[in-house]
């Protein structure tokens, strides 16, 4: 009960108003087709510089959780996911919203999202701590795997290929090895003095995720798919909370679908989402009436990718291995705060950490208020057309890469790895994988520097890196997830060849 401890610092006035922007400021985002979650979250980092930790942290986090529910808005209203988590919502959500059910369907999305959420977070404040002092047992050896196995993971589930994924995990891996060696002082691929002190987290963070999005939002135009947004009736929130109530089943199972994938490393919100929808559907005595606007359908979507949020923060809190892309991209944001995750979060940054995590469980709450209140707002603000958009963004981006160190290289920098990256993504590329590469490449050097000065002193490499219940459990991982997700990448290609042959 440590958390209970550190509650009250979410209520300073500066946390607070800080919880209450990133909030508000991420239900608006959320609902704007174009601006995922991970892009939101991206371009807040540099705004973070001036705040302490925690503080950086709260707006991070508020983002975070509020994106992803406000994807629902656009899901419903304008048949656009906001972000791919609410893919399944728009199956039930936008056909209650045609039958005149808008508000009853954003009503009990944001209350599904807030229980699931809660539950996730609930998740995270109880596993972490026990899994971190796990984490205790971990030398360079094992640390140089986890490095290894956070890049596998997320590279081989996160792309359509496993190849392209792994691809991009090593093209990450090679950008972060751009600049001085921290141990020999050696210059290794500096083509141009703006590469002098190697790739800037945030500079490619914002590229990766932002101008690729900010080039396609160009070329789609002025109004996107032109799609309109369906008038939101007055609904009485009691009605919704009683239809909630009625429907426990699709609430149970999207909330433990939803905890169960995000404790696993890479899935994310958008496996979430489709998975309880497909249970729900499957358990349901009525399941004839999925995809015709049935409220269980979007109750269980809902409460499964908010469910997902604060258990895909516990292999990062602990093993610095991302449970989803935007997880990835927190990750960066706690290093720029000088914090590594681990029992160095809770043992010397208690503060920050139970402060970040009780400030998820409160954002949940305001984040079910604001969005009853906001969402119409919200789903005015997806009308705004493309290119103004597009303009918004690419300003934020060339802002917030240019404000890391006051320096232009970083803003060529951005520009240059945002262009490869929009390239990349036209052949099925993925930025997670490349990101994660990026961010886990320095950590995975210096472990197996580490290591390698510890194996000279003792039995030598192959016995310090290759033997071990924990090295081999490591491996057996690493290897396994990839031969996993080339399984399931070979069953998908022979589905489609069969949906085509039948076609």
């Amino acid at each position: 009960m440590e958390f209970l401890l550190y509650m009250g610092d979410v209520f300073t006035p500066i946390n607070f108003a800080l919880l209450l922007v990133g909030t508000i400021g991420g239900l608006i985002l959320g609902a704007t087709p174009g601006l995922s979650p991970t892009m939101a979250v991206a371009l807040l980092i540099p705004f973070t510089f001036q705040l302490e930790a925690a503080q950086g942290l709260i707006l991070l986090g508020a983002a975070y959780t509020s994106t992803v529910a406000g994807g629902a808005v656009s899901a419903i209203l304008l048949k656009i996911p906001g972000a791919p988590a609410n893919i399944a919502t728009t199956l039930d959500g936008h056909t209650m919203a045609q039958k005149g059910e808008g508000a009853k369907a954003l009503q009990i999305s944001f209350l599904a999202s807030a229980v699931g959420g809660v539950f996730g977070v609930l998740l995270l404040i109880f596993l972490t701590p026990v899994l971190a002092q796990w984490a205790l047992a971990f030398g360079p050896s094992h640390l140089f795997w986890l490095a290894i196995l956070g890049v596998t993971v997320i590279g081989s589930l996160d792309s359509k290929s496993v190849v392209k994924g792994l691809l991009s995990g090593c093209i990450g891996l090679w950008l972060a090895t751009i600049g001085f060696d921290d141990i020999m002082g050696a210059q290794r691929f500096i083509f141009h003095p703006s590469l002098g002190g190697g790739i800037n987290i945030i500079a490619a963070l914002i590229g990766l995720f932002a101008i690729p999005q900010v080039i396609t939002m160009f070329a789609k135009g002025r109004k996107g798919d032109g799609a309109e947004v369906i008038a939101v009736q007055k609904h009485p929130i009691s009605g919704a909370i009683r239809e909630l109530l009625r429907n426990k089943r699709a609430m149970g199972i999207g909330t433990a679908t939803g905890s169960i994938i995000g404790l696993i490393p890479g899935v994310g919100g958008q496996i979430a989402g489709l998975v309880a929808y497909d249970q729900s559907k499957k358990f349901s005595p009525e399941r004839e009436k999925f995809g015709t606007g049935h409220p269980e359908g979007v109750i269980a979507a809902e409460s499964a990718n908010n469910a997902m949020v604060g258990p895909s923060l516990v292999p990062l809190l602990t093993l610095s291995i991302p449970g989803s892309p935007t997880a990835a991209v927190l990750l960066g944001g706690l290093l720029i705060h000088g914090i590594f995750p681990g029992t160095d979060l809770f043992d010397n940054h208690p503060d920050v950490a139970w402060t970040f995590i009780n400030s998820m469980l409160i954002g949940q709450i305001l984040m079910c208020i604001f969005g009853l209140y906001v969402a119409g707002l919200a789903a005015r603000v997806a009308q705004v057309p493309q290119s103004v958009m597009a303009a918004v963004v690419l300003g934020l981006a060339v802002f917030g890469s240019y404000s890391v160190q006051s320096s232009m290289g970083d803003v060529y920098v951005m520009a240059s790895l945002g262009v490869m990256m929009y390239f990349l993504e036209r052949f099925g590329f993925s930025a997670a994988p490349l990101v994660l590469g990026l961010i886990l490449g320095p950590i995975a050097e210096a472990n197996f520097i580490q290591g390698s000065m510890i194996a000279s002193a003792t039995d030598g490499m192959a016995p310090y890196f290759m033997t071990g219940s924990l090295n081999l459990f490591l491996i057996a991982v690493v290897v396994a997830s990839i031969i996993y997700s080339a399984y399931m990448e070979l069953r998908a290609r022979r589905y489609t060849s069969k949906e085509e042959i039948l076609a």
